[in-house]
């Protein structure tokens, strides 16, 4: 059997779990303002006069707001130089300025004005006519599109050149959060391994899994995580339907969570049971196919360069060549933080260069349809002396947690 897989239940292994999460210290103002800073500095080298931030991860990035989006418009205006400026609903200014980490400046729509009008006036107010205001790349279109028929006076560009930029690089304030959000989410993969017996349901697992990141003191996204049972393992981002856990099956969990609004993401993926040959061969190129990404992540390669080795150690193994299955379909990792998704990835092609502070996946799953799936994804930061892990990677195949080592 492998070791550390089964011989628990939910109970036992809820009665041990304790917070993990009383000492982390969230990010402060003073972090916060240094961001703006830079985003300043950016604008100021790149020739754009103010930034737009819709409600948006990049709104809280910059600001502390965390807003649920809705159709009215809410957002701040950061000019190239001078302070924050806030946009709210009328009605919503008391809980907006509550909300408020620093600055006092909020600007007002009423329920029957356009509140994308109230931005070009405010940026007409703040910067000068003809010159050009980046737009938050998570802002919905309307949005944009009302901005933009309210503000010929102004020039419109993409702000990813600007909110992409800063939020690349990780503070080692961020990273001390990540740390712990993936150190959270290991004792929850442990645990889950250890509740697994014949019988049990992909939906009980992740019932299980969403309430032990609670337990411990992180914070679940939206939606279930990932688990997989048998041959829907082979499917990189699963099935439609739950299955029933058997003997002999490969079990494949991707979850993650939140400590002080920063992600884990992490994927294990193993037997229940005894491994056969063909589970150990696969299983033991996956492993060497993790390393050899975390290996080529070098400062001052090309992200790229981590898709390549990955990809290449898989494609020695007689799969894919390319994205061509069985083998792997999908870049070998994101960029993480605030989002399980976001810059930088990678990926064939990308030629950004790694640089300390970069925070990314490396999982290069293999996909062999009708059979199984093996990802083993763990995150790494990059130092000025190369990659780190915020988590050792799985051990082997018989011991994927390392508990002989």
């Amino acid at each position: 059997m492998t070791k550390g897989v089964g011989g628990s239940t939910p109970e036992q292994e809820f009665a041990r779990m304790e917070k993990m999460t009383a000492d982390v210290v969230p990010i402060g103002n003073e972090e916060r303002m240094a961001r703006i800073a830079h985003a300043q500095a950016l604008m100021r080298e790149q020739g754009i006069a103010a930034l737009y931030l819709d409600t948006s991860v990049n709104l809280s990035y910059f600001t502390g707001l965390n807003l649920k989006a809705t159709e009215r418009l809410h957002g701040a205006l950061i000019p190239a130089d001078g302070p924050v400026v806030y946009l709210s609903p009328a009605f919503e200014e008391p809980k907006t300025r509550s909300l408020l980490h620093f600055g006092d400046d909020i600007r007002v729509w009423e329920e029957h004005e356009d509140p994308t009008a109230l931005v070009v006036e405010t940026a007409a107010g703040l910067v000068a006519s003809g010159t050009t205001i980046a737009v938050d790349p998570a802002t919905p279109f309307f949005t944009f599109d009302g901005m933009r028929r309210a503000g010929n006076r102004f020039d419109f560009t993409n702000g990813a050149s600007i909110t992409a930029a800063c939020r690349v690089v990780k503070s080692p304030a961020e990273i001390a959060l990540m740390q712990r959000a993936n150190e959270v989410s290991l004792e929850v993969h442990k645990a889950a391994a250890r509740i697994l017996r014949e019988g049990i349901t992909t939906t009980e697992v992740q019932t299980f899994v969403l309430e032990a990141h609670r337990r411990l003191g992180a914070t679940p996204p939206p939606g279930t995580p990932l688990v997989l049972f048998g041959e829907a393992t082979a499917y990189p981002h699963g099935v439609s339907y739950p299955q029933t856990l058997a003997y002999g099956d490969m079990v494949l969990l991707d979850i993650g969570g939140f400590v002080g609004t920063y992600r884990s993401d992490m994927t294990r993926t193993y037997v229940f049971g005894e491994p056969n040959a063909r589970q150990r061969e696969i299983w033991d190129l996956e492993k060497k196919a993790q390393a050899a990404g975390f290996a080529a992540a070098v400062i001052g390669a090309p992200c790229a360069s981590v898709d390549n080795a990955a990809r290449g150690t898989i494609a020695a193994a007689g799969f894919g060549p390319g994205y061509k299955l069985p083998g792997l379909p999908h870049r070998t990792g994101h960029g993480i933080g605030l989002e399980v998704h976001e810059e930088t990835y990678m990926v064939m092609g990308n030629m950004t260069p790694l640089e300390a502070g970069m925070c990314f996946s490396v999982e290069p799953t293999i996909c062999i349809y009708g059979e199984f799936g093996i990802r083993l994804e763990d995150c790494a930061y990059m130092t000025a002396d190369g990659p780190r892990w915020f988590t050792e990677p799985c051990a082997n195949v018989d011991d994927p947690f390392g508990y002989d080592a």
